[in-house]
């Protein structure tokens, strides 16, 4: 008797153990996904601030010559596409997410089901 019984608790325990792995895989994993949309997030305002710079240069060389007005027009448009482009592939990725923790929950769920209806 107590052989089955120690024979259960050390199934359950490695059952524990394999969920507690998988939410461990998956937390894990949700964190990288976070320090890559916050890298996109930088860039973009990096961008942006270049962006900025340069259209105040704009701003400025608006009253000289038309070459370097058009130089900076440029430099600002390439920028500011930069940045957006950074922005929008941040929110693609954000949209993208899994729902936390659902690989975890899925097996939850077929062990219920396995496990037979509640009694």
């Amino acid at each position: 008797m107590f052989g089955s019984t120690r024979e259960l608790v050390r199934t359950l325990l490695a059952f524990m153990e394999t969920r507690a792995r998988l939410a461990a895989g998956e937390v894990e994993e949700q964190g990288l996904r976070l320090v890559e949309i916050a890298l996109w997030i930088g860039c973009a305002l990096f961008f942006f601030g270049l962006a900025i710079v340069f259209v105040s240069l704009l701003v400025v060389l608006a009253f000289w010559d038309a070459n370097r007005v058009l130089a900076a027009a440029l430099l600002a448009a390439l920028y500011l596409g930069a940045g957006s482009v950074g922005v929008l592939l941040a929110r693609a990725r954000w949209r993208e997410r899994p729902r936390f923790l659902a690989a975890t929950l899925e097996e939850l769920r077929k062990d219920r089901e396995r496990a037979g209806p509640a009694p």
